[in-house]
């Protein structure tokens, strides 16, 4: 820059410069190869006389070349040969090092399809978790791992599937076969219930040796006999009855859990497991329309549910978390509810008691089977206690029928006795107790019908059907006998009550059957102490130590002899007036036949007859039968006369009827009943006695005079009935001119009757304004 910028002659005083800087090392360097120049040239002259040795030396090297060639191509090819196999162990190496690798992968994949083949499902899973997690790793460059990796997840679904599928088959195999389990599971509580019972007998035995020491090895070579048979016995039917594991295969749900828990999908499995057994539950606690029918249609029921809950417990304790406590009990009281409400209605349908007591055995053995297996079954014997009443309405329905065929089939007579050996078969079958009667020689007649006996053996029939079903309910005697005497107490003041109410308001039943039947109802309420101490006997209850219900059949056969006696009274009422009905007075007759009129005496021969039969009856009964015809009698002929369809009558039919009322007050006084005290029954007849005696006497003076004192002779004669009368026989005189001679003899009497009628019509008037 200094060249360029310095002063205009600057660069050609520096060119200048250059070219003599540059001679001078040109001077320099002419020097120095003047110097060096011996030593070259001696150089390339020893190079000259080295270059024909040169020559011969590479001659001789050619030659060597030459034949070193000819030597190496041999060791040339075996060294080819060594890396060529040296290349090929190595490649051997790398792959055997790779197979090793490879080869455990392959035969897990193998012993997976084989445990795929076999259905090794559990297994096949955990061979794929150690593939995933061990083996693939070491391996996953290589394309056929790949496939393998991408395959696992498919066979997980595929397994998945087919535990599912075996799920399905297991639900619906134990849903076949729940009837089979439950039957089994059933027989085997009976069986033990059973063999519990004959070692507490046995022990009860036992506690007995203490106190006959003389008799211990007699009884207890017998205990031990028998416990051994009790035990072989037991052995058999545990050989003969199959278990649930026998009847149902459970490792599908075994797998099924094991699988899905590996898969991490063990709760969805339990949803479903669940979900479909409460599905079960519902079909399996759906009875059958026709259940009611037969008992094994309650049979297959109980079986049914009995079976599914076995299955359940089952689960329960060799599962973990499938199925829970609380998820049982939440079905099973689910179930309860829906089994009480079932058998509430079809049992409401039975009306056979054979059939509901074997419902009720049924409900017993459910009951302690499931209670065994844990599940409480108290409110089942709470429904017990509602069958119950309804078993006794069907018993009491069957006795009633029972009832009804024993007084339809009865002849309503004394039993005859021919011999000792007959009478004790009576005694036998009934508490009679007559020390009169036993004084009698044979052959002789038990007050009582066959009706008794076959009653009182039907009632002990009834207490022991009810004690059929109070067997096994878990309640004490106690509470047993008091049930027994409820139940008895209802069908004697209920169904045998109503029963003989019907028999004794049938046409049929006459006054000797009415007799009978009070008869027997004194008999059949003596009986009832009998019946008191029977159920004390069979329930072991003492009526002293412990209170207990009394029967009520003293009332009920009270009442019944109370109707009867009234039927009695009615029958002989009807019986009169059916006789009244036949009467065929003739009013304006002049004069009396001079006896009894035929339809009286006939009334009076069945009176005495009938009252005859009364001998057997209370006195009281009899007196009162007795006192009721007589007022009935005195009663329907007073109502003959005052008929206000009969207008007229003469005074020979007063003489008549005098005549017949004459024959009432002679059996009146022949004490047809005995028991009466003076003329008491004649009192029944009084009313007619004085108004017919005031006709028959014409003492209308007395009357009128006395009328209405406490001394007056005519004191039972009403003044209107004397009216009435008087203007029958007033008509009857204009009419007929029955008069006629009185007119002629004293015409003063027309005005004597027309005075009384006056007079009578005036204490009528002054009765009726008084009233």
């Amino acid at each position: 820059r200094s060249v360029y910028d310095d002063q205009p002659n600057a660069h050609q005083r520096f060119m200048e410069k250059l070219d003599a800087c540059i001679r001078n090392h040109d001077r320099e360097i002419e020097k120095m190869c003047n110097f060096h120049h011996q030593g070259f040239v001696d150089a390339i002259t020893e190079l000259l006389k080295v270059r024909a040795d040169a020559e011969k030396l590479k001659v001789q090297v050619t030659d060597t070349n030459r034949r070193l060639q000819d030597a190496g191509k041999e060791v040339i090819a075996q060294t080819e040969e060594i890396i060529r196999c040296r290349v090929q162990q190595r490649n051997i190496t790398t792959v055997v090092e790779k197979l090793q690798l490879c080869l455990p992968v392959l035969e897990m994949y193998s012993k997976l399809k084989e445990q795929m083949n076999v259905k090794r499902y559990y297994s096949a899973l955990k061979t794929m978790e150690q593939l995933e997690n061990l083996y693939l790793p070491r391996v996953s460059q290589y394309r056929f791992c790949q496939i393998m990796i991408e395959n696992l997840p498919k066979l997980r679904e595929e397994i998945k599937e087919i535990s599912m599928s075996d799920l399905k088959d297991f639900l619906e195999s134990i849903r076949k076969h729940s009837d089979r389990i439950g039957e089994t599971a059933m027989k085997q509580a009976q069986q033990q219930k059973t063999f519990s019972t004959t070692l507490q007998k046995q022990n009860n035995v036992n506690y007995g040796r203490n106190m006959h020491l003389g008799r211990s090895r007699i009884l207890e070579s017998k205990n031990e006999i028998t416990l051994k048979r009790t035990f072989e016995e037991d052995d058999e039917h545990e050989e003969e009855v199959l278990t649930a594991q026998d009847l149902v295969d459970f490792s599908p749900v075994y797998r099924c859990l094991h699988i899905y828990s590996v898969l991490g999908d063990g709760e969805i499995f339990e949803n479903y497991y669940r979900k479909q057994r409460r599905k079960q539950a519902r079909l399996v606690l759906q009875p059958q329309s026709s259940m009611h029918e037969t008992v094994e249609g309650y049979r297959r029921y109980f079986s049914q549910i009995v079976g599914f809950f076995v299955v359940e417990d089952h689960i329960l304790h060799v599962t973990q978390g499938l199925v829970t406590r609380t998820y049982t009990d939440e079905l099973w009281n689910m179930a309860l509810s829906k089994i009480i409400a079932v058998l509430r209605t079809h049992s409401s349908y039975c009306s056979d008691p054979d059939l509901v007591l074997e419902l009720k055995n049924l409900i017993v053995v459910f009951a302690d089977t499931l209670q065994g297996y844990g599940f409480p079954v108290n409110r089942l014997f709470d429904l017990l206690f509602e069958i119950r009443d309804q078993y006794n309405e069907t018993l009491l329905k069957k006795w009633s029928g029972l009832f009804r065929d024993i007084f339809e089939a009865d002849n309503y007579s004394p039993i005859p006795v021919a011999n000792e050996e007959e009478y004790k078969i009576v005694i036998s079958k009934f508490p009679f107790q007559d020390p009169e009667l036993d004084k009698q020689s044979f052959p002789k007649k038990l007050p009582m019908s066959q009706s008794v006996p076959q009653i009182y053996i039907q009632v002990k029939e009834f207490i022991y059907a009810s004690l059929k079903f109070s067997e096994s309910l878990h309640r004490s005697s106690t509470e047993i006998d008091d049930m027994l005497r409820k139940s008895t107490n209802l069908l004697l003041t209920r169904t045998l009550s109503s029963c003989l109410q019907n028999l004794i308001k049938k046409p049929h039943i006459g006054l000797t059957e009415l007799v009978q039947i009070i008869i027997n109802t004194t008999h059949l309420e003596q009986a009832c102490k009998y019946l008191e101490d029977f159920i004390s006997n069979i329930t072991n209850i003492s009526q002293v130590t412990v209170h207990t219900a009394r029967l009520y059949g003293l009332s009920t056969f009270k009442d019944a002899r109370h109707a009867a006696e009234g039927e009695i009274y009615t029958k002989l009422n009807q019986k009169i007036d059916e006789f009244i009905q036949i009467a065929d007075y003739d009013w304006t007759m002049s004069e009396s036949d001079g006896r009894a009129s035929g339809y009286l005496m006939d009334l009076i021969n069945f009176l005495r007859s009938t009252f005859q039969v009364f001998t057997h009856l209370p006195g009281k009964v009899a007196q009162t039968a007795c006192m009721s015809a007589c007022q009935h009698l005195s009663t329907s002929l007073m109502q003959m006369l005052l008929d206000s369809e009969l207008k007229q009558i003469s005074m020979g039919a007063i003489q008549q009827f005098n005549l017949d009322v004459i024959q009432c007050e002679l059996f009146a006084s022949s004490e047809p009943v005995p028991g009466f005290q003076g003329d008491t029954l004649q009192l029944a007849f009084i009313d007619l006695r004085q108004l017919l005696d005031l006709f028959m006497v014409w003492d209308w003076s007395t009357y009128l005079a006395d009328y209405g004192q406490a001394t007056s002779k005519y004191l039972r004669v009403n003044p209107s009935t004397a009216l009435t009368l008087l203007e029958k026989m007033r008509d009857s005189s204009k009419k007929n001119n029955i008069f006629a001679q009185f007119r002629k003899n004293d015409r003063d009497k027309q005005k004597l009757i027309e005075t009384v009628v006056k007079q009578l019509r005036s204490l009528v008037n002054g009765m009726s304004q008084h009233t």
